[in-house]
């Protein structure tokens, strides 16, 4: 088969629905159109069936209960939902939240939102592979702390946090703990009891389904988890999120679940195969390059790779059909340097130096092979240009 050109490489921003996604979607477009809340004919009986065999295939990717999974337009909608609902739900038992210096923007921003409403927020430093200590997180709570949010695996440089650990400590505390759990959902194991997690938020369109459609875990025992709603209406999703279900993107978003608990396990272990191949391609092709992140406990499509002394944007540019990027697509409206890198101790020169390569389930290794010799071959050429133009300046 012949390489078709571009290359997509930037799976973290989002990924290509399966056709095996699509095609269990169609039906719902045209044939089974109804109303998941119309009670008393079979257009509705058929869409609220639809929905509910999501919600149970969507459950046992993560190890809930159906009734746990509350619907929404994304991950975004739910980190809002999670932290504003909680917030309001137990303000008087304390208003102390506790979050990390890396977390993605719509934790962040929620969080500063929080703090504008009177409550107080602690936001935790990183070591240089992008993880939190536990010792920081016990350090910090207090009396006050109701909620502690820390990411399962990072949007930029893939680490994986210790969020078994975190867990333990919130129970251990009393306190809840939310996960922003977006890139994690359908690339490794996750069992929301024995991570000890009361709240996670995703989206289908990480996972291979499509886009504008994402979900809640709202755990229902031990403890039970009480939110206020921040969408008025019908009063849908018990009660949490109002709004008309949106019936065929929910139908996606569970078969494309369902596709990742059957084939997660040999799709990782290729993309860690595919994902190593790249790295060592790259790193062993060129001087002054260097892998961000943990260099194990990352998620196995991530390599976020620092080119020293080169601007990523000129080289993404000079690398056109390569679609990678320098973070996170939700904060290109307003670029700037990535607070995830910042964070983790690199200098403001080796920010703008860095590119994040996502693989996904429709990677080649023929597209591996591809990038690795356009890679190499851009920086070289750069790097050449530039010591041409030193010389002669």
């Amino acid at each position: 088969m012949a390489l078709k050109l571009p290359i997509y490489l930037d799976n973290h921003s989002t990924t290509q629905a399966d056709p095996r996604v699509v095609g269990a979607m169609l039906p719902y477009f045209g044939q089974h159109y109804g109303n998941a809340s119309s009670k008393h004919h079979q257009f509705g009986w058929t869409a609220e069936a639809a929905v509910e065999k999501a919600r149970k295939q969507i459950a046992a990717l993560i190890g809930a209960h159906p009734g746990e999974i509350i619907f929404t337009s994304g991950a975004t909608e739910s980190i809002n939902l999670a932290l504003k609902g909680a917030a309001e739900a137990y303000r008087s038992r304390g208003t102390h939240i506790i979050t990390a210096a890396t977390e993605h923007k719509a934790v962040l921003d929620t969080c500063k939102r929080l703090m504008e409403r009177g409550f107080s927020v602690t936001i935790l430093d990183v070591d240089r592979f992008g993880l939190v200590s536990l010792n920081d997180v016990r350090r910090s709570i207090t009396r006050e702390t109701i909620l502690v949010s820390i990411m399962m695996a990072n949007n930029e440089i893939g680490t994986i946090a210790p969020v078994a650990e975190i867990g333990a400590i919130c129970r251990e505390h009393d306190i809840l703990f939310h996960t922003d759990a977006a890139q994690a959902v359908g690339k490794i194991p996750i069992d929301v009891r024995g991570l000890s997690i009361d709240l996670m938020s995703f989206s289908a369109h990480k996972l291979y389904g499509p886009k504008g459609i994402g979900a809640l875990f709202v755990r229902t025992v031990t403890p039970r988890v009480q939110l206020v709603q921040q969408m008025d209406g019908g009063g849908h999703e018990r009660g949490l999120r109002s709004g008309t279900l949106n019936v065929p993107a929910i139908v996606g978003f569970g078969a494309a679940a369902e596709i990742c608990l059957r084939e997660m396990v040999g799709e990782s272990q290729r993309l860690s195969s595919l994902r190593d191949r790249l790295v060592d391609g790259i790193t062993g092709g060129l001087s002054d390059v260097w892998v961000n992140g943990h260099p194990t406990d990352r998620l196995p499509n991530n390599a976020n790779i620092t080119f020293a002394g080169l601007q990523a944007d000129r080289l993404i540019m000079d690398m056109k059909d390569i679609a990678v990027s320098t973070g996170s697509a939700c904060s290109s409206a307003v670029p700037e340097p990535s607070h995830v890198l910042k964070a983790t101790g690199l200098e403001d020169a080796d920010v703008h130096s860095s590119i994040r390569f996502g693989l996904g389930r429709f990677t080649t290794d023929e597209e591996i092979e591809y990038a690795i010799r356009k890679v190499v071959e851009t920086v070289r050429f750069v790097r050449s240009s530039s010591t041409h133009q030193l010389a002669h300046a």
